[in-house]
């Protein structure tokens, strides 16, 4: 028979444990064997048919797991095994972690939070807090899962820091979460698709221009480069450019209506003005190859 000698099977972190083995019937000498999980741990003789007793630590959640004893006398050769013991660890809870799906919210939302301690012995409870003030009633999770609670943001009162509480067996061992706090989300404005549409047109157009300009601009500019001028003597100038300097430009000068001078040798006498054929003068400058046409004098 293998018995605790404490009486109890529930064990936390760092405790020392002694189980007793030993034998109803039978006759000695007696060779005890403690088994932990079909693994053998330890051995004892005796030979008389007092209890024996095997001592253990349990400093880790390994070290909880199923127990045999096993007699055996060694004159007969026979065995036996005793029925298995399972102890269950307690623990403290650890550090719970306050979490939700939406960090930003608006007025009128409903938001959830969960707790979720992921040590511990079960069950546990988890309280919700908010400036440190319970919200809600604590909720008691018999499995290893996150408390969730809904919570509905009223007002701006309602945005401030959350948090939430781990607690179990061990009542002077309680654990607080990280603070958790929503921020407010931004509504959309009703102009802002018309600015955007108004970004658009205004990104095409600028498009449309810069594609215009080799296409519509630069001939036009070209095309007013090249046209005829009239010069201011009368005449009219045709000019041929060109952009390189391998070229010579030539001026041609063309009389508009040709005109003759005529000097008058006859004076009436009603008149009492002398009319004059006067001969004016003027200075053109034209360019190697070009020809000038003759000058005349008006009347």
């Amino acid at each position: 028979m293998l018995t605790p000698l404490h009486g109890t099977l529930e064990v936390v972190m760092k405790q020392e444990v002694s189980l007793s083995c030993h034998l109803d019937s039978g006759s000695p000498p007696v060779r005890y064997t403690l088994f932990k999980n079909r693994q053998k741990l330890s051995a004892l003789n005796r030979t008389d048919l007092t209890p024996v007793l095997f001592n253990l630590t349990i400093n880790s959640a390994s070290d909880v797991g199923e127990y045999k004893c096993k007699a055996q006398n060694e004159i007969s050769n026979s065995e036996k095994y005793s029925r298995s013991l399972n102890f269950t660890l307690k623990e403290p809870v650890s550090k719970p972690v306050l979490s939700s799906p939406n960090s930003q919210a608006k007025k009128g939302q409903n938001v959830t939070l969960s707790c979720l301690s992921e040590n511990g012995s079960l069950p546990i409870t988890y309280t919700f807090f908010k400036d440190r003030q319970s919200i809600q009633p604590p909720v008691k999770m018999q499995n290893r899962e996150a408390a969730v609670i809904s919570v509905l943001i009223k007002s701006s009162n309602d945005f401030g820091m959350y948090k939430c509480k781990a607690e179990n067996c061990f009542h002077n061992k309680t654990k607080y979460s990280n603070g958790f706090n929503f921020t407010l989300a931004e509504e959309r404005s009703n102009s802002q698709p018309l600015i955007i549409c108004l970004g658009l047109t205004l990104l095409l157009l600028a498009i449309g221009f810069a594609l215009a300009i080799p296409f519509f601009i630069i001939p036009l500019y070209k095309a007013k480069k090249f046209t005829p001028t009239r010069s201011s003597t009368g005449h009219t100038s045709k000019e041929k450019v060109e952009e390189s300097e391998d070229y010579v430009t030539y001026a041609e000068i063309e009389p508009i209506q040709p005109e003759a001078c005529v000097n008058l040798s006859v004076i009436r006498r009603d008149e009492q003005e002398n009319r004059a054929c006067a001969t004016i003068y003027s200075e053109v400058l034209v360019g190697e190859g070009a020809q000038a046409g003759p000058l005349h004098s008006p009347e």
